[in-house]
């Protein structure tokens, strides 16, 4: 199933694209999605339904795919040609950071370029929805606590992260920071999430082409490890690394966004993601 949220920020309402591309409301069915409803328990009554009785709607806006996220958790240098790029060796365990659950916009809404930033860069990354509680899992179980999979813009400040006493997190929560969706298409839906294309275009000009095949550490593993060392619960949010590409291991010289600009990204069945470049507002 795909699955998306639409309507005012913060007012979303939760619907589902049925097998005719029609968007139908699932207000009646669900609260939202998020929660219990990410559970496999959850999401089997939804396909139960009768999505042809279910009101189609014209959802306007598109917001953020999952509600209630409480933890918004990255991994860095994730992809062997991404590490090369950087001039830094592949990690022997993944690297973690946190970024803010508050940079969560929808996938077409406007990216602020931070006061003061003069390193702000794109990055397209397959998204891991939780859909049920983990903690210690092994890897033969992850995927067990997979509601489904997102495109991810890690929307950074390079300057931020780096430049600012090595805060990584710094450089990844500004607000708008992370669009997510259009869609959480559920697992069922992703049989290889390991063979998956992602791409992101700025002003129309092909940045990032890359697959998930080159990941350094899979789904499975980072869920499984990640749950050792924190509790992965319904609605949390994995994004895995991103291809090369990205503004900083351009050559010869770095290139960086500015106010005024367009990002295109989107990964092979998860679809796609507009966003615009704005100054940041107060």
């Amino acid at each position: 199933m795909k699955l998306l949220r639409h309507g005012p920020a913060g007012a979303e309402k939760p619907a589902l694209v049925d097998s005719d591309g029609k968007i139908r409301d699932l207000s009646g069915l669900v609260a939202d999605i998020g929660g219990d409803v990410l559970s496999d328990a959850g999401l089997a009554r939804i396909a139960a339904a009768d999505l042809k009785t279910l009101p189609e709607v014209s959802p306007g806006r598109i917001g953020p795919c999952v509600a209630g996220t409480r933890k918004f958790i990255c991994v860095g240098l994730n992809y062997s040609d991404h590490a090369k790029e950087t001039g830094k060796a592949p990690p022997e365990e993944p690297i973690l950071f946190m970024k803010a659950t508050s940079a969560i916009v929808g996938p077409n809404d406007e990216v602020e370029i931070p006061r003061g930033s003069v390193k702000a860069d794109w990055e397209v990354e397959l998204g891991i929805v939780i859909g049920t509680r983990a903690k210690y899992v092994s890897e033969d179980k992850a995927l067990d606590h997979v509601a489904g999979y997102c495109v991810v813009n890690d929307v950074s400040e390079r300057a931020f992260q780096s430049e600012r006493g090595g805060q990584w997190t710094k450089g990844k929560s500004h607000d708008t920071f992370g669009p997510i969706g259009p869609y959480l298409v559920t697992r069922d839906e992703v049989p290889d999430p390991q063979n998956l294309a992602l791409w992101l275009d700025v002003d129309g000009v092909r940045r990032q082409t890359g697959t998930t095949a080159n990941m350094i550490f899979g789904v499975r593993h980072l869920v499984s490890y990640i749950s050792q060392f924190m509790t992965l619960e319904p609605g949390d949010i994995i994004a895995t690394g991103t291809p090369p590409g990205v503004g900083l291991g351009i050559k010869p010289e770095p290139v960086f966004l500015k106010v005024g600009q367009v990002m295109t990204l989107g990964i092979e069945g998860l679809g796609d993601q507009r966003q615009q470049t704005i100054e940041a507002k107060d």
